[in-house]
């Protein structure tokens, strides 16, 4: 029996292309090896899913035109960084110079027109009291009978006539005034759209793609740089289904980044409740660490818990890998006794023992790089 394991462990070896461990025929004779051994025991082990996401920025922006005009310079790079409200790109249209000089020649006119109202409203007025006093004096003098009747309504109608001349005066102030209101908003208008020619970052950032070069013609909506948000990156993971209840903001989850090489914690900062109907899957966003090694596009994992399972373990120093075959040293009546393994996961220094092995049975804890099969051990 033993025989025939080895055997075919020697053959399944040399089919792999492996090196295959010697076989000694008969006992060692050597001096015993000491080891220390380990139960293969049973423990609750996560029932974790692991899944794939994608590295973004919590924030990416697009920068674009307001306006139909030539590009006259883009001030930044693929790569540079840009602060909240820098100009990144200007473009040129002469004629919005037109139109705020001449706004604001109408602005002046109307301006000049409103002194020139005030003072006609002014001299309106003191018409009307210079008619007013005269009225008063003739109607005095007509009740002594010291004026005619004529000379009275003579005054009356210079009367009427001044204060026609004050009403008409106050109407061509307030249209000059409703004219000079115009024309201020003109000239604002016309600031505001000669300050499109100016297109800046909209927030702090780095760009990552420039769809634009001095003298392309820029329209309105028409993408000109694309902006992230730097140091703040988040993992966006699909994840299936079942798990959508299970899942909550501020959860800690296990991710592994490209970036850095290490595990770390990510949090759920944004879960998508709509589940994709091709994949059955919906989107979880985690905030991740290392925002100044991490850049859109990288990759990442990240483990969610879906529950624990009762599962056969062995440490991960008990199991030797030759070639495709895993196995592990058991220790009966003092000897070392090669055993082949099928494996699970491996997690925390453990690992998952699918077949080959029995509850309780004793195992090497870690294997010396020396031992092999049928020799001598001292179990400490």
């Amino acid at each position: 029996m033993r025989a025939g394991l080895v055997a075919g462990l020697a053959l399944a070896l040399a089919a792999c292309g492996g090196k295959e461990p010697a076989p000694r025929q008969g006992k060692s004779l050597g001096p015993a090896v000491r080891v220390h051994t380990v139960a293969a025991a049973r423990m609750d082990w996560s029932d974790d899913v692991e899944v794939t996401g994608t590295v973004r920025a919590r924030q990416t922006g697009v920068v674009a035109s307001r306006l139909m005009a030539y590009v006259r310079e883009v001030g930044v790079r693929v790569g540079d960084t840009v602060r909240a409200g820098q100009v990144v790109v200007r473009l040129e249209a002469r004629e919005l110079d037109n139109a705020v000089r001449q706004a604001e020649a109408m602005d002046a006119e109307a301006h000049n027109a409103q002194a020139e109202v005030t003072q006609a409203v002014a001299a309106a007025h003191a018409q009307l009291d210079l008619a007013k006093a005269t009225h008063q004096r003739m109607s005095d003098l007509f009740q002594r009978r010291s004026v005619t009747r004529q000379e009275l309504d003579e005054a009356t109608a210079r009367l009427r006539m001044a204060d026609a001349q004050v009403q008409g005066a106050i109407a061509k102030r307030n249209q000059v005034e409703a004219r000079r209101k115009q024309a201020a908003e003109a000239v604002a208008a016309a600031r505001i759209q000669r300050g499109y020619l100016e297109v800046s970052a909209p927030f702090a950032g780095r760009v990552i793609e420039r769809n634009v070069e001095p003298g392309n013609l820029a329209t309105p909506g028409q993408p000109l740089l694309h902006i992230e948000q730097a140091g703040v990156y988040r993992l966006e993971t699909p994840v299936e289904e079942s798990l959508l209840g299970a899942v909550r903001l501020g959860d800690r989850v296990p991710v592994w980044l490209e970036a850095t090489g290490a595990e770390a914690q990510g949090r759920v900062v944004e879960i998508v409740p709509a589940v994709d109907a091709a994949s059955r899957s919906f989107t979880v966003k985690l905030e991740v660490p290392g925002g100044a090694a991490l850049r859109t596009g990288m990759s990442g994992k990240a483990r969610f818990p879906r529950g624990k399972r009762q599962v056969l373990a062995v440490p991960t120093a008990a199991v030797r890998t030759e070639g495709s075959l895993r196995y592990v040293m058991t220790v009966p009546a003092g000897e070392a006794r090669l055993r082949l393994v099928t494996l699970g996961a491996a997690r925390d220094g453990a690992v998952e023992v699918l077949s080959g092995l029995s509850e309780g049975e004793m195992v090497v804890s870690s294997l010396p790089p020396s031992l092999a099969d049928e020799d001598r051990v001292e179990v400490r």
